[in-house]
Order: C-alpha cells, then structure tokens, then sequence
C-alpha cells in the first residue's frame, strides 16, 4: 500500500512520463526566412542553392528540376503560391515524375495556420506557407 508521499511520488513520475510522450509543439513561422532555412535544409540539393535546378542530388534524374527563381515569369508575373504549395506538399505533381521529388506532405510540415481568402478560411501548415513566401522572395 503506497502512503500519500509515495502517491504523490507515483503521481509526479506518471505525469513526467506522460509529458515526456507528448509531441513538441512549435510556434508557427511563416517567414521568408524560416522557408529559406527549409529550403537548404529540404531542397537546395536538387533545386540548387540558388533555386535555378543545377543541385548535385539532382544528377541523374532524366531532367533538371524546375528553375524555381522564374515561377511568377512563367505565370504571368503572378507568383503561383497556391500550385507551388500543392507542388511541395505532393497534391499536385504535374511537372514532377513522382519518384523524383518527395511528397513532402507526408511528412510534419509544421503546425496549422489558419489563412484567409476571399471570406474562405483554411488549413495550411505553416512550413508550407513559409517556403511559399521564400521562394516568392526569390522570383526575379
């Protein structure tokens, strides 16, 4: 029988279990420049530190990736963030052999921002956006 300290005792070890079992949470940062440090960390290896394509990871895969610094030039000089987005995320591989480019979707891309448009409320993970916005920085 455990006496009120040992349940106390028992109680505090359960709680640092439970706690230390709880997934880290993170404030979300949709910056530029939390995207550009997902980029070398996710994607420079094949899109190149300058996001022109020319990454060493990127050596026989049948094709450069896309040059992602003339996105907005290819559209119209309107930088497609909702298609780069599903691009990054896996949605919509279009212009992607699905073997080549990860489906990053799969994997945390961060936590949940809530974003607005048009009176349309929905859910994006914050990686995403902040990788949209760094890309977007980079148009030229």
């Amino acid at each position: 029988m455990l006496t009120p300290d040992g349940k106390l005792i028992f109680a505090l070890a359960a709680l640092a279990v439970v706690a230390a079992c709880a997934p880290e949470t993170r404030e979300p940062d949709v910056s530029a420049a939390e995207g550009e440090r997902l980029y070398f960390q996710k994607c420079a290896a094949c899109h190149g530190n300058d996001g022109t394509g020319a990454g060493v990871a990127s050596l026989g895969l049948g094709g450069p990736p896309p040059d992602l610094t003339t996105l907005a030039a290819r559209n119209d000089d309107t930088f497609p963030e909702t298609f780069v987005m599903s691009v990054i995320d896996g949605f919509n591989r279009r212009d992607h052999p699905s073997s080549a480019m990860p489906e990053f979707g799969n994997e945390d891309l961060g936590p949940i921002v809530q974003v607005e448009e048009d009176g349309v409320s929905t859910p994006i993970p914050s990686d995403l956006i902040a990788l949209s916005a760094y890309l977007e920085s980079i148009q030229r």
